[in-house]
């Protein structure tokens, strides 16, 4: 089976580095499928679930909370801003931050605090999804 190598980064560390046979994603434009022999491409990334498909089968499940996405013709790289695995997603924080963001943005009335309440929102949002899936996954 023919792979490709996957380096998922943050800010703080590296939190995945080895081979994938595919790798999701949510870029700005959409969802994505990179198998090995992608073409090449850089795009922004939305907050959500990073899926890495292993040559085995196994599947990792990590989170993002926005970044941009490499792809070169032997390599996928993940730049994030902040990256999670997905067994360590805090739900109790997760929801705590979008209770937090939800009565921010009832406060807001400037254009730019509006804005930034609703990506607050939109990133709690898109890690309790995230951790719904991974949960999901680990049931089946």
């Amino acid at each position: 089976m023919s792979t490709i190598r996957c380096d998922i980064v943050s800010a703080q560390e590296e939190i995945f580095s080895g081979e994938a046979a595919m790798v999701f994603a949510t870029g700005t434009m959409g969802e994505l499928g990179i198998s090995p022999r992608h073409a090449p491409l850089i795009t922004a990334l939305k907050p959500g679930p990073v899926r890495v498909q292993k040559p085995d089968g196994e599947e990792a499940f990590y989170f993002v909370s926005g970044g941009i996405l490499e792809v070169q013709p032997h390599v996928v790289t993940v730049l994030a801003d902040t990256a999670v695995r997905g067994a360590d997603i805090d739900e109790a924080a997760a929801q705590r931050a979008k209770e937090e963001a939800e009565r921010e943005l009832a406060d807001r009335t400037g254009e730019l605090e509006i804005a930034e309440a609703q990506a607050k929102l939109a990133e709690a949002i898109a890690q309790l999804q995230a951790l719904q899936r991974f949960r999901k996954k680990l049931k089946r």
